[in-house]
């Protein structure tokens, strides 16, 4: 294993960690105060976890099969669009606005966990195949996310309403759309130019 996929393997995995511990966390508050957003994000997290933790397995293989795993992640990174679907079918059912102080405070614990991802795996981006930018994008696009959670916390506290919540949940499902389509993207291009090679 050369340096440069050492390196790459600790980020991932220290990610991965991140990942899964801040879902739990998500998850419990969006349950509790019934954010769209936030179990839409903490869907995020959980399906981060599952990638990088496949990304660092993956790591070892040869080019075409971890073209192979980045065409299978960008299924994967579709989860949180079908989650904010369940969930928008939820809050319409239940149209009761979320907590706003919760919704800000656990968008802004969801921003440092993924902006300290996404410093860790940005040396590694360009360099690591589809797999490192599955990852790399994974911790932007969430960073992103985050702000806008935190933003919808600050508007519902000066406007009660459910529409913040819901338009931020969609954000985070059409951000996700977009990295899935890259990374498959950068997967099939690997793919090909590793069957280009005898």
């Amino acid at each position: 294993m050369s340096l440069d996929t050492s390196a790459l393997r600790r980020a991932v995995l220290v990610v991965a960690l991140l990942n899964l511990g801040y879902f739990g966390v998500e998850f419990v508050v969006a349950l509790s105060i019934s954010s769209v957003s936030l179990l839409a994000d903490s869907a995020d997290f959980f399906e981060d976890a599952a990638v990088n933790f496949l990304i660092v397995a993956a790591l070892g293989w040869s080019a075409a099969r971890r073209a192979q795993v980045g065409m299978l992640l960008s299924a994967i990174l579709l989860a949180p669009a079908i989650a904010f679907l369940w969930t928008l079918w939820e809050k319409f059912s239940a149209p009761v606005p979320p907590d706003a102080v919760s919704l800000a405070v656990t968008g802004l614990g969801a921003l440092a966990i993924n902006l300290f991802a996404a410093f860790l795996l940005a040396r590694h981006r360009e360099h690591g195949g589809s797999l490192a930018k599955a990852a790399w994008l994974s911790a932007r696009n969430d960073a992103l996310a985050n702000i806008a959670i935190i933003a919808a916390g600050l508007v519902t506290l000066r406007f009660v309403s459910i529409w913040p919540d819901i338009i931020v949940g969609l954000g985070i499902a059409i951000m996700n759309l977009d990295a899935a389509r890259a990374v498959w993207t950068a997967a099939r291009e690997e793919h090909r130019l590793a069957k280009a090679i005898p």
